[in-house]
């Protein structure tokens, strides 16, 4: 656990640094395969509740935060979103750029952590169903999941 420390009044004391600053309002629907299991394209998969980009990301980012640091660019597919800003503002006051970039891969997200690091996802498109979402979010952790083509 890495600590940091808070100076008061009269002492200096160690305390636990947080990951984020508050949880996620809704445990984001998302399959990461294994930070030692990288390396084909795809990282994992996310299902969105709605095609609101920005009203999406916040729950997101502080899951992914853990795994990449601080986020401080995303870049999605713009013809699977509902029209974003050019940046939003996450828990905390963290600002995020937003960037649309038409994939050749439909439906891919890539975040990017403050030191450059990455996560593709494949996007489930929000009205998928249930089922089917399900099957997707699973493909996307095994290792032929480079070969998804949407």
């Amino acid at each position: 656990m890495r600590l940091h420390r808070i100076a008061t009044s009269t002492t200096s004391e160690r305390v636990p640094y947080a990951r984020h600053d508050v949880p996620p309002d809704y445990t984001p629907r998302l399959r990461l395969k294994p930070k030692a299991d990288r390396g084909d394209y795809i990282d994992g998969a996310w299902w969105p509740r709605s095609g609101d980009l920005t009203a999406e990301l916040p729950d997101l980012l502080a899951v992914l935060t853990v795994r990449l640091g601080p986020i401080w660019r995303v870049v999605y597919d713009p013809t699977c979103w509902a029209a974003a800003p050019r940046q939003t503002t996450i828990h905390g006051g963290h600002t995020v750029r937003l960037d649309s970039y038409a994939f050749e891969l439909w439906n891919t997200m890539y975040v990017f952590g403050r030191d450059n690091d990455l996560i593709v996802l494949r996007v489930i498109p929000p009205e998928t169903d249930e089922d089917i979402a399900h099957t997707a979010l699973m493909a996307a952790v095994t290792p032929e999941s480079a070969s998804l083509t949407g």
